[in-house]
């Protein structure tokens, strides 16, 4: 036997020389291509599953009554984005430009693991106003939103950055996986609704503020973990490669992304039991995705030290941001989404300007980079907000004028569940009382 083995070493020697390095160096590449579809398409997978984590957080943080329509909102989202951003939104994304500001190759574009996964994202944007408007709001209007939404507003400001020759991308703006391009956007979308269909019955009184409590917080606990579980797919998809060093790039992005989610739910949660006495769940829940959303954009610019404290500052800050719009400003979004996806999507983009790295170092202001970066991040967050509130106006006002926006007040009463859909999410006899 060992006589056989050792006669066969000088073949596989000679078949070894007979294989030229570019040969072996092609093998590898589509290896590399294969594992890299196979990333893409498990992360889009997973951002899929966002829809089910936003349907329980807003489900749960608002009252029951409400449930179903919500349900039907997220379905909406997920089955309107996919079309729409099939037939025309990634060609508003990543098409043909000859100015970097808007982009177009045609119906159709896109296929196999890129389109499925950015379509997931444009279903995402859309979904941030859902919770925002909750329990007011007519369904009809809703869908109309969504549509232009997943096929305009989100895809054109997109291409700024992602498209890669966008008017942002050449002034070097960094935004890895969308903390302006996906949150802030949807944030700032989701005030403008809150604004634009006015506070739920009995928020606000004679200038007092009354809370309208969620009708269960264990749902929105579920919720927020399934997010926190899809959001590994969607920064580390953003990496849109699998092998060699975008193995070891993906690998960290998910790393920074979980350390940020950490921090950030443990910011708010100190600032809650600082500010009112004892730890509070539902801000608790939305400091963690705060945390998220902070560190979306720099999660491939962020050593972990920077990414912890990106999330931190922004569990605290999405705590003062939701009590500023609720009780400053008096405007009611029902589950915090301006603060969590707009304050903290802003935030997450401007911390890069801030203490971001690259292969080179420091780039930011606190770590030698100087302010140019942090100028730019600056410009491009005001970019994605003055967009997002003016198109986001000019559609609901187009809709308040013909459609309308909100029900009646005796539907509003009833619950949308049975107004807008017949039907409720939890049937048979109960006390339903005002929840």
């Amino acid at each position: 036997m060992l006589t056989n083995f050792l006669t066969l070493i000088p073949s596989l020697s000679i078949a070894q020389d007979a294989v030229e390095p570019t040969e072996i160096e092609a093998a590898v590449a589509a290896i590399n291509g294969d594992m890299g579809m196979l990333w893409m398409l498990l992360s889009g997978i997973l951002v899929f599953f966002m829809q089910a984590g936003f349907t329980l957080v807003e489900t749960g943080m608002t009252r029951s009554k409400n449930a179903a329509n919500i349900a039907m909102k997220n379905l909406l989202d997920i089955c309107v984005g996919s079309l729409t951003y099939w037939l025309v939104g990634y060609s508003l994304m990543y098409g043909d430009t000859s100015n970097g500001w808007f982009f177009w190759s045609g119906l159709m574009q896109g296929e196999g693991a890129d389109l499925f996964f950015q379509t997931m994202f444009a279903a995402t944007a859309a979904t941030i106003v859902s919770g925002a408007i909750a329990g007011r709001t007519k369904y009809s209007t809703y869908v109309i939103f969504s549509v232009v939404m997943t096929a305009l507003i989100y895809p054109i400001a997109g291409g700024w950055q992602w498209q890669g020759t966008g008017w942002l991308t050449e002034l070097g703006f960094i935004d890895f996986a969308g903390s302006s391009i996906v949150h802030s956007v949807g944030g700032w979308a989701a005030l403008v609704a809150a604004i634009m269909v006015g506070p739920r019955i009995g928020k606000f009184v004679d200038g007092k503020v009354f809370p309208i409590p969620g009708h269960n917080q264990i749902l929105a606990t579920l919720g927020v973990f399934i997010l926190w579980l899809g959001w590994f797919g969607f920064n580390g998809g953003s990496q849109l490669a699998w092998g060699g060093a975008d193995a070891v790039g993906a690998s960290n992005v998910v790393l920074i992304t979980n350390l940020a989610a950490a921090a950030g739910g443990l910011g708010a949660l100190i600032t809650t039991w600082i500010w009112y006495g004892k730890p509070n769940l539902p801000q608790t829940l939305n400091g963690a995705l705060a945390g998220l959303v902070s560190i979306t954009a720099g999660c491939g610019n962020m050593s972990a030290i920077g990414a912890v404290f990106a999330g931190l500052i922004g569990g605290v800050i999405v705590v003062f941001s939701i009590e500023f719009i609720e009780k400053k400003l008096k405007i009611d979004d029902a589950i915090g989404a301006a603060s969590v996806h707009g304050a903290a999507g802003v935030w997450g983009t401007v911390v890069i300007g801030l203490w971001g790295i690259d292969a080179d170092g420091g780039i930011g202001l606190f770590n030698g980079g100087g302010a140019g970066q942090l100028g730019v991040q600056a410009l491009g967050s005001l970019a994605y907000a003055v967009w997002a509130v003016v198109l986001s106006f000019i559609v609901f006002k187009i809709l308040k004028s013909t459609m309308g926006l909100r029900v009646t007040e005796e539907e509003e009463t009833v619950g949308l569940d049975l107004s807008e859909h017949g039907e409720i999410a939890y049937p048979g006899k109960r006390d339903r009382g005002n929840d």
